[in-house]
């Protein structure tokens, strides 16, 4: 058991580093895995888990790692409409590291071919199920507020053309998403 334990232990701490190495400019928010199937309804199909009562209560990675891990607050000095791309990014990062660590927990069953390795890595991938899902249910809400800000900043200027955004991108603004960079 301690051998299953001292795994999944690595793997977790692992997993945090190769997160934050993840070039996020290859992340696409309008494509599998990360694009909302309809059963979610853009995320609203959570809200019957009763996840606004308890998505905030979970343990969270930026507020322990705060030199390493991005603020979630909107307003610390960067235009809104970047801070909602890099906090969109993130959750499609979120959602790759805890679906890998579901995955990768079943190794327990590898270790140790018992029923202890079968319930540490199953515990292992109930654990983790929680995270994806609080992604899975930002994800859409985060995208729908950059629209708006899009739209609110179109309307004040002409930064974005017809036909792209003030990135470059001939996609909706929030569909590819920039690299992540250093606070």
């Amino acid at each position: 058991m301690y051998s299953c334990i001292a795994y999944l232990i690595i793997v977790s701490i692992a997993s945090f580093f190769a997160g934050r190495a993840i070039p996020t400019r290859h992340l696409h928010i309008d494509r599998r895995p990360f694009r909302a199937s309809p059963f979610e309804r853009e995320g609203r199909i959570y809200e019957h888990i009763g996840i606004r009562k308890w998505k905030d209560r979970v343990p969270d990675m930026s507020r322990l790692c705060r030199c390493i891990m991005p603020s979630k607050q909107l307003r610390d000095g960067r235009p809104e409409a970047d801070r909602l791309d890099a906090m969109i990014a993130e959750t499609c990062v979120a959602e790759l590291v805890h679906a890998s660590l579901v995955l990768l927990g079943f190794g327990c069953v590898c270790i140790r071919p018992t029923a202890v390795g079968w319930i540490l890595a199953i515990l292992y991938a109930l654990g983790n199920l929680p995270y994806i899902l609080i992604q899975r249910y930002n994800r859409p809400r985060l995208a729908r507020l950059r629209a708006r800000v899009a739209r609110r900043t179109d309307g004040a200027s002409q930064a974005c053309s017809a036909h792209g955004d003030h990135y470059g991108n001939e996609t909706s603004s929030s569909a590819h998403l920039p690299h992540r960079t250093r606070p």
